[in-house]
């Protein structure tokens, strides 16, 4: 028998005084409330009851026995609340790893709502552009761009998609003309954005949806996105960077946008966690929260939405 439903019982019994009352209020036959006392005092070797024909009484072990279970069942109680809670509300740290500048810019923002509703929910958000294990470093959810492997023990669901333009500044192409197609860009300089497994390749989309590449020659090569539109608004060349990035200086003015007749590449985004078969209430918060609002985020930078 289940211990803690004897000890449940036996509390019962020792309330309403008989085994018939216990059994009335719980739906079970006086016989089986019986075994349950039984199971109790077997695996004690100890008498809780004093039972006669006309009433029972606990005995001086059983009164102790008594108080003793009220409070392992009132802690039993407690911790399923606890659970409960845990299912209601999320609790705990989210440890989460995304690209440096669009973690800052778009993803960030967002994931900082979480503690505001939550108040049990801590943050912990690392902003790196190296592709980082999930497991090995402990985190429980992690946005990525581009292309994602499709691995065993991992789960994943896309956020939506930002579009790339080449830009440069008005000073720029005063100086040295504006491009018109691919091919001009041979003739102009970039700034190349460069990191561990990134290629200085730029991408354009042809009519037939393919992907063409392009390697402009460039003389400044830096490994912060930030830096290469900051470069590239100083007039020191193109820049081939994301929307989202590219939108502040866009309406400034310290940014101008060429090419616009070529159609753009897009980058996916996609939300990456460990496979698990009870995905904890923090992590499912967090996914909803991008899932729903990471997609318009990058729309209104002039990105394109992709259902999740």
């Amino acid at each position: 028998m289940d211990r803690l439903a004897s000890m449940a019982m036996f509390i019962k019994a020792a309330d309403l005084g008989s085994f018939t009352a216990a059994a009335d209020a719980t739906g079970l036959s006086a016989t089986m409330v019986g075994k349950h006392i039984q199971f109790l005092e077997s695996r004690l070797g100890v008498r809780l009851l004093n039972r006669t024909t006309r009433r029972q009484s606990l005995t001086e072990f059983g009164r102790a026995y008594y108080d003793r279970c009220r409070l392992i069942l009132a802690e039993s109680e407690a911790a399923d609340a606890l659970a409960s809670d845990h299912l209601t509300t999320p609790h705990g740290t989210l440890r989460v790893t995304m690209p440096a500048l669009l973690g800052r810019m778009c993803v960030a923002p967002l994931l900082l709502e979480l503690p505001r509703r939550f108040p049990s929910l801590q943050l912990d958000l690392a902003m790196e552009d190296r592709i980082v294990d999930l497991i090995d470093g402990g985190y429980d959810l992690s946005v990525r761009t581009g292309q994602v492997e499709d691995r065993a023990g991992l789960m994943i669901r896309r956020l939506g998609s930002h579009r790339m333009t080449v830009c440069a500044s008005p000073a720029y192409l005063e100086a040295h003309g504006t491009p018109r197609k691919l091919d001009d860009l041979r003739d102009h300089v970039a700034v190349a954005y460069t990191r561990p497994g990134w290629n200085h390749i730029w991408r354009f989309m042809d009519e037939q949806g393919g992907t063409i590449e392009t390697a402009p020659p460039y003389r400044i090569r830096l490994n912060d996105l930030a830096a290469v539109a900051e470069a590239a608004a100083a007039g020191a060349g193109l820049a081939w960077i994301p929307t989202w990035l590219a939108r502040s200086y866009l309406d400034a003015g310290t940014l101008v946008e060429v090419l616009r007749d070529q159609p753009g590449f897009t980058f996916e985004n996609f939300a990456v966690w460990p496979q698990t078969k009870f995905l904890s209430l923090k992590v499912r918060v967090a996914l909803d929260l991008l899932a729903s609002q990471l997609p318009s985020r990058l729309e209104r930078f002039g990105g394109i939405a992709v259902d999740g």
